[in-house]
């Protein structure tokens, strides 16, 4: 299958949008400083998964092989009693997917899995991540903002859609030039909104620490 045929073309920040997920290779690409798998949850996922108490969303930090991906979930999800059923399967079915795929596009070894759950301003400033890419998937709330760096944030300030997988580099990534790609999670302070997002990072050894 020929990438370009899945993919739409760069813009000015270097980031493109595929409709699938062959599409995440194009990370790899020296113009291409991100890459947003273009998809929507399932409307009545997505209600379940707005509708649970943020007591009852997963919450972890963990590194380990591809595999075990989803054993992890799956406990995640059993310490914050997130409610078992045909949703909750789809949840964590999804997250191993994409693990699986991150694992392959970025030849990992060793994954480093975080399940987030923020309600306040955390990482309001635009950054890049010290490591050589990180996928990010925003599951409920606001997806994460993006746009090209500089002095201040970005002038033109994009969100990514909620479920869909974001992936980008950051400052270890060895390929140059840089786009200058920088990101934050969206500013929710007062809001009332609880985001559960998941990020993944390749990492070469399971001691490692970030």
């Amino acid at each position: 299958m020929m990438l370009h045929s899945l993919f739409r073309p760069a813009r000015i920040d270097g980031v493109v949008s595929t409709p699938q997920p062959d599409g995440l290779w194009l990370i790899r690409s020296p113009e291409v400083g991100g890459v947003i798998w273009q998809r929507r949850p399932l409307a009545a996922f997505q209600a379940w998964l707005d509708g649970l108490d943020a007591a009852q969303l997963p919450r972890a930090r963990v590194v380990l092989r591809p595999d075990a991906v989803r054993a992890a979930a799956t406990a995640a999800c059993e310490s914050a009693a997130t409610p078992d059923g045909p949703e909750r399967r789809r949840f964590i079915d999804d997250v191993a997917a994409l693990a699986d795929i991150f694992a392959d596009v970025m030849d990992a070894r060793w994954l480093r899995l975080r399940f987030d759950v923020v309600d306040g301003n955390a990482c309001r400033r635009f950054h890049t991540d010290r490591v050589s890419a990180r996928l990010v998937c925003t599951y409920r709330g606001t997806g994460t903002q993006y746009g090209l760096g500089g002095t201040g944030d970005p002038e033109a300030i994009r969100t990514v859609p909620t479920g869909a997988p974001f992936v980008m580099r950051g400052t270890l990534w060895p390929v140059r030039p840089d786009p200058g790609l920088v990101h934050r999670s969206p500013p929710i302070e007062g809001s009332g909104e609880t985001r559960l997002l998941i990020v993944l990072d390749p990492v070469d050894e399971p001691c490692e620490e970030t």
